[in-house]
């Protein structure tokens, strides 16, 4: 049976606007680059200064002191596109007037410095310098091809996990090449003798092999530690030193000889000759002393300097001063009009991310003022999300989009602002301290420790009540495994 009836519902929706300043809240200094390019691409109306044409007249804009970047400022109100949309007047003349047009925002004093890029030597990839190399060596055309598909299934960090009978599928399916698996054996055996060594093993174990092989075996201590990685493997992972010096029939020095060799040697052969470039950290905040006193700078280099296209505002103006305008002009109009308000969503999100990025940033700066001052961990205060969020007035889920992936340049290195969050411990005397420094203690135990009868978990549970933090075994193992130490019996050395 059919019934009607009302409810009443209290619902929240975000506006377009806000969704986007989300997404933007959450990027950091590089994804934020690559951000306003791609919008940069898709709205005409929004433009770049550099991009705007030398015949436009730019010069009796000014850019508004509003528009500077700073803690205090408000952010602006949402603005509808319906708002404008439903006028069929299409009346023009806030556009025409707007403040943004041909605005200048800057978010950084260096966008007029000569930008350089560092020229990379091009090189040969890993794959194709291990092809070149094949191709030297192969007796012929088939076993060229049979070499170059194993090598590309050889894994960025040289192994070989795909199985040869797996391979063998593939050229049959591929290439049409009907290979016995000793035919490949034999190729696979030339790639594991190119260079890095190591190259092409399906297993640690094998990898070190490899390595070994191309060693002086005159030397005792590499026959030795060939011969410990062959028979007892097992046992050499595990530290079982005791076990190894009985099975092997040799002392602590002559085992500590090995070892020392095997430490040598590259458990990742593949990675010597990566062609990926490397990663570079941009700190999205940058801490200066002025005056004697700490201060938090945006760094936002990166950051384009953005404007409104005047020629769109050229074209509404043409619109508003036309006695009748003609339907075309009209339905342009109206497309303008919707890239101009895309175009100040997006200048207003930038402007917002970087005043909450600012807030955010300086209450942290106040929060954990005494360890900025010194560099000690010891210095850090308890500091969860919504303790910040309580400074500045913003949601937990704000605080945790700035926190994520960004990063405050210090005079003490390069900082993850995820690294001052952390939870409170309470010692012996009431007083409540950071994890992290329940976690330098352990740290600095640990590397003072004698490696030959490293610290177990409960011997670091007694020297953290000695000093007055009353800690469980399993919290110390716990905070051991988030510094990724392992336990004690992995620390021994000989």
């Amino acid at each position: 049976m059919l019934k009607q009836g009302l409810q009443q519902k209290l619902l929240q929706k975000l506006s377009p606007q806000q969704i986007q300043f989300i997404k933007l809240l959450q990027l950091n200094s590089i994804d934020l680059v690559q951000r306003v390019e791609e919008e940069l691409m898709e709205n005409p109306a929004l433009v770049k200064a550099d991009d705007i044409d030398a015949h436009e007249d730019i010069s009796k804009t000014e850019a508004l002191k509003d528009n500077e970047i700073n803690e205090d400022s408000e952010p602006e109100e949402n603005v509808s596109v319906e708002d404008y949309l439903v006028d069929e007047t299409l009346d023009v003349k806030e556009y025409v007037n707007d403040d943004y047009d041909a605005e200048g925002f800057h978010l950084s004093d260096e966008g007029d410095e000569e930008r350089k890029e560092t020229p990379l030597a091009e090189t040969a990839t890993f794959h194709e310098s291990l092809l070149e190399q094949f191709n030297a060596i192969a007796d012929d055309e088939r076993e060229e091809m049979i070499g170059k598909q194993i090598i590309g299934t050889i894994d960025d960090d040289g192994y070989l996990r795909r199985p040869l009978e797996a391979i063998q599928n593939d050229l049959a399916f591929s290439m049409n090449i009907e290979a016995e698996l000793e035919e490949m054996r034999g190729c696979l055996h030339k790639i594991q003798n190119l260079d890095p060594a190591g190259i092409a093993a399906t297993s640690l174990q094998e990898c070190l092999l490899l390595q070994l092989k191309r060693k002086d075996h005159q030397k005792k201590w590499v026959r030795l530690a060939e011969d410990m990685l062959r028979d007892y493997f097992d046992d050499f992972t595990k530290k079982h030193y005791d076990k190894l010096c009985k099975q092997l029939k040799i002392s602590d020095d002559e085992l500590k000889e090995a070892i020392q060799v095997i430490t040598h040697l590259n458990p990742k052969p593949g990675e010597s000759m990566s062609d990926s470039k490397p990663q570079y950290i941009i700190p999205d905040f940058i801490l200066v002393e002025h005056d004697g006193k700490l201060e938090v700078q945006l760094n936002s280099r990166n950051a384009p300097d953005l404007r409104i296209s005047r020629n769109y505002m050229e074209t509404l103006k043409s619109y508003d001063e036309a006695a009748k305008p003609s339907k075309e002009l009209k339905e342009t109009v109206q497309f303008i009009k919707q890239k101009l308000d895309s175009a100040r969503w997006f200048i207003d999100s930038i402007r917002q991310r970087q005043q909450t990025l600012l807030l955010t940033m300086n209450a942290i700066l106040r929060y954990q003022y005494a360890y900025f001052e010194t560099g000690d961990e010891t210095r850090l205060r308890p500091m969860i999300l919504k303790d910040i969020a309580e400074q500045v007035g913003l949601d937990i889920s704000t605080i945790s989009r700035v926190a994520n992936s960004k990063y405050v340049q210090t005079e003490y290195g390069v900082i993850p602002l995820k690294f001052f969050f952390s939870e409170g411990i309470q010692t012996e005397d009431g007083e409540e301290v950071s994890s992290r420094e329940v976690k330098k203690i352990l740290k600095d135990a640990i590397e003072a420790e004698d490696k030959r009868k490293p610290l177990p978990d409960e011997r670091l549970m007694e020297i953290l009540k000695d000093k007055g933090y009353s800690i469980a075994r399993r919290t110390v193992a716990k905070y051991r495994e988030q510094m990724n130490i392992p336990v004690a019996r992995m620390r021994k050395e000989i």
